[in-house]
């Protein structure tokens, strides 16, 4: 990929100047001078997707500007760069591939003069067999019974994504019960065990190194308490399995090599939810659901890949964040899922944006002068109608927002949905227009002079939001909303010129930990810590030894 500074490009400074002549432009009025303005900026894709971003703070001018700003950036270069396997992962010198995970087609794609797919198809082969042994019944436990429960233990990407998908096609569940054990907290593992009985429950360990801290702790712990119960570390062999890329270390754990799924160092860990490390997906719903998933999401790739920049949805919704992010200065975005299987969702996306976009040093390697990732929060509606919407309809912040929501629901319950729809169609266009009765001429104080008594009510609108309405939440449709995302993120780190594939923020705070767990038991001198750390651990050390 091309290392351009953005701020320098002529788009930049374009985008600059027009901000400053439309900054005060009500959204009402840009629907106002266009009556199309709702067709000409929503994009429809498949059939089931439709994606509505007219109700932004955006003008014809706005998204040409937008669009020139990516293409002096050279994202489609870098677009095929990703698909065809290039090293853009340059710190870790690394492909990003996860594309390749979801590819049905003939196409290989080629890593170090290897064509990776034969690898993916055999792994995927294998997860098809061994789940439908597990939903089958047919792979037993060390006493001979058929498998209940399914225990995950992973962290980051290894618990966000599989939980979250799990959680968002419930719908599509079986009779296994999918438990998900990340925190190092003891908290975590200890309410699971309570949950499950051995005899019927399966344990995969998801770590593509096989050393993260958290993971190894709750999984050395579960080892023990298998051995403890069973008095036979054999029958390890009947309930734990290994989704890494490194066979050695989990054979070494007492994993047998049978027992290990394998995926690959190109394979971000917050994208791995499409490799082995998604199988609590397909024990959960199915293989035939998992291979849907990927069908969604290998639908949006092909179009992130082949549609021009201007009718691309990812590229189009990066573009808009960035314009928000870099020339409003908004802090942060929000996700609402109107859908409550999906509650997840917003914690999947923080991972999948801050994770990937949080940086401060560009490719160059030189210090940013620009916004790169804002701060994603949100819930499921609408729960947060009741919660923090006051904030966003009155408050001091400009918060973009995404909508999301179904049309069909997975459960029809007497009028719920068409109330549900009618709340998120009435939350957009209220943050949109504001109050109905909010004079257009008059200005604040002559309104509060006029009417004393409604100018609390005052909601002045103009807050941005897009709308994505799925036809239903189905293993191919989610699929492909969260390609979408992915590809969002990945645009917006070629335009802003960073790495998004690294974490080296995330590094630090686990080599200080290590350094202070080694150190916990020992007298530690004023010099081996700041007075705050080293006073935390005095009274942490004074108050468990009562």
């Amino acid at each position: 990929m091309k290392n351009i500074n953005p701020t320098q490009t002529y788009a930049w400074n374009q985008l600059r100047n027009h901000f400053l002549d439309i900054k005060a432009i009500h959204i009402k009025d840009l629907f106002f001078m266009d009556k199309y303005r709702f067709k000409k900026n929503s994009i429809v894709f498949q059939d089931f997707m439709i994606v509505d971003f007219s109700k932004n703070r955006i003008t014809k001018q706005t998204l040409q500007l937008l669009l020139e700003l990516a293409r002096e950036c050279f994202l489609e270069e870098a677009i095929q760069d990703m698909f065809a396997g290039k090293l853009i992962n340059a710190t870790e010198n690394r492909a990003v591939l996860h594309t390749a995970l979801r590819n049905t087609s003939d196409k290989s794609i080629t890593v170090n003069h290897i064509n990776i797919m034969a690898e993916i198809n055999k792994e995927l082969e294998k997860i098809k067999i061994f789940s439908n042994l597990v939903i089958q019944g047919r792979w037993k436990g060390y006493t001979g019974k058929s498998i209940s429960d399914i225990v995950n233990v992973g962290i980051g990407g290894s618990y966000l994504g599989p939980y979250m998908v799990t959680e968002a096609l419930r719908a599509y569940k079986n009779h296994l019960n999918v438990h998900y054990i990340s925190n190092i907290d003891g908290t975590d593992v200890t309410e699971v065990l309570r949950k499950i009985n051995l005899e019927t429950t399966i344990f995969l360990i998801a770590s593509k190194s096989f050393s993260t801290d958290e993971t190894l702790s709750n999984a050395n712990y579960l080892k023990h308490w298998c051995v403890l119960k069973t008095n036979n570390p054999q029958y390890l062999e009947n309930h734990f399995f290994a989704l890494c890329d490194n066979a050695h270390l989990a054979v070494k754990f007492g994993i047998k090599y049978e027992n290990i799924f394998k995926f690959w160092d190109w394979v971000g860990g917050r994208f791995s939810l499409w490799s082995s490390s998604g199988l609590s997906i397909a024990l959960s719903i199915g293989f035939k659901n998992f291979k849907l998933l990927l069908n969604g999401a290998h639908a949006m790739d092909q179009h992130f890949l082949h549609s021009k920049l201007s009718q691309n949805i990812p590229v189009i919704l990066a573009l808009v964040s960035i314009w928000y992010t870099n020339f409003f200065h908004t802090e942060t975005e929000a996700i609402f899922p109107y859908d409550a299987y999906m509650h997840a969702l917003p914690e999947y996306l923080q991972q999948s944006v801050m994770e990937s976009n949080g940086k401060s040093v560009d490719r160059n390697g030189c210090l940013v002068g620009w916004k790169t990732s804002p701060i994603i929060w949100g819930q499921s509606g609408t729960n947060g109608q009741h919660s923090f919407f006051q904030l966003l309809h009155q408050g001091t912040f400009l918060v973009p927002c995404d909508f999301i929501i179904p049309v069909i629901s997975h459960n029809s319950v007497n009028n719920h949905h068409e109330k549900l729809l009618s709340n998120f169609l009435a939350q957009t266009r209220s943050l949109a227009f504001g109050s109905n009765y909010a004079s257009e001429k008059k200005g604040f104080l002559n309104y509060r002079t006029e009417y004393p008594n409604l100018v609390h009510k005052l909601c002045s609108g103009n807050q941005p939001t897009n709308s994505i309405m799925l036809k239903k939440i189905t293993p191919y449709s989610l699929g492909s909303l969260l390609a979408l995302y992915e590809h969002k993120v990945f645009t917006q780190g070629v335009i802003l010129n960073i790495f998004s594939f690294d974490q080296w923020g995330v590094e630090l705070g686990k080599s200080f930990a290590e350094k202070i767990y080694k150190n916990i038991e020992k007298e530690i001198s004023h010099e081996s810590y700041d007075s705050s750390t080293l006073g935390l651990l005095n009274i942490y050390k004074a108050w468990r030894s009562r």
